[in-house]
């Protein structure tokens, strides 16, 4: 059901194309980027956490890890991820396919600095086995985000491709 409400948005946005179901895993980054013949970097994953019992998604740059310090110098509390059973009924897309389109009322979304080195990237489109490709400016506008953060490291000495 989460893929075909992202297609339908995607759809109804004049950018239906873009969508790509696929027909292998791109569960996790690598997977991700093999089937989609692109660096792992590109691959825009969609992390959940809570903050204060409320679902937010944080999207950043494939080769990115949340920096602990930084995401509680910026959210005020330790970093949890959303326990994997509890994915879904919390943000309304399935481990693997989380996406930042179509989530549930109050997910909040954010958009972490790792990704600005890229013009075009690949986020999930609500499968495990689904991607979108979006520049920079249309991940902002259709993920409804809340602006950009910086809470991610390891990717800084990432030059870009």
């Amino acid at each position: 059901m989460s893929f075909e409400a992202v297609k339908e948005y995607f759809s109804q946005a004049g950018l239906g194309d873009r969508v790509l179901l696929l027909n292998q895993s791109s569960a996790t980054v690598d997977q991700a980027a093999q089937t989609l013949g692109c660096r792992p970097k590109q691959i825009a994953k969609t992390l959940s956490f809570l903050v204060e019992g409320t679902p937010i998604l944080i999207v950043a740059a494939g080769d990115a890890k949340i920096d602990n310090r930084k995401y509680k110098e910026r959210f005020h509390q330790k970093a949890t991820m959303i326990p994997r059973e509890e994915v879904a009924p919390l943000v309304g897309h399935p481990p693997g396919g989380v996406c930042p389109f179509c989530v549930l009322s109050g997910v909040k979304v954010y958009l972490d600095v790792s990704l600005k080195r890229f013009d075009q990237v690949y986020p999930a489109a609500g499968s495990p086995n689904s991607a979108v490709l979006l520049n920079l400016p249309e991940l902002e506008q259709h993920s409804k985000s809340e602006g950009w953060v910086d809470v991610c490291k390891g990717w800084e000495e990432s030059p870009q491709p």
